[in-house]
């Protein structure tokens, strides 16, 4: 029986980081459309697709992530990958991998309040201007970090 994956255990002192991350590679079949192709995860019996090779299985990764941390958030098991079956005559098999708790940290959209500490000069101009220090404060991260809106 052929293996898959090689797995060797952590040391004793790497459970934790272990732990803190939920990762997992599951197989997808990209079947070739007029558009793109298509892609089926047999293990989530889920469908996406994408115009390019590249885009399809960016568009994998994004529904598997989607659909696990929903299921983590209905209390439900993720289950196990399968071993990739064999494909058809125009089908492509791959395998996608997933890091759950990294998917779920990047697409958490919760607001999160910071205390902020500026001069009362300062606090005082913004009051009679009428900032919302909020949007200031997010428009400025954003600028600074370089990132655009999702």
């Amino acid at each position: 029986m052929e293996s898959l994956l090689m797995v060797s255990l952590p040391k004793r002192s790497s459970f934790r980081t272990l732990a803190r991350h939920l990762k997992k590679v599951y197989p997808v079949i990209l079947t070739p459309v007029e558009t793109g192709y298509v892609a089926y995860v047999p293990d989530l019996e889920i469908n996406t697709q994408g115009s390019s090779l590249a885009e399809t299985i960016e568009m994998a990764r994004d529904a598997i992530g989607l659909w696990g941390v929903t299921q983590q958030d209905l209390e439900r098991a993720l289950p196990d990958p399968s071993t990739p079956p064999k494909p058809s005559d125009d089908e492509l098999v791959t395998l996608v991998d997933i890091d759950f708790t990294s998917y779920r940290r990047v697409h958490d959209y919760r607001a999160v309040r910071k205390n902020l500490t500026i001069p009362s000069w300062l606090n005082a101009k913004a009051e009679q201007a009428g900032v919302n220090y909020s949007q200031i404060l997010q428009e400025a991260w954003k600028d600074y970090l370089q990132v655009k809106e999702p």
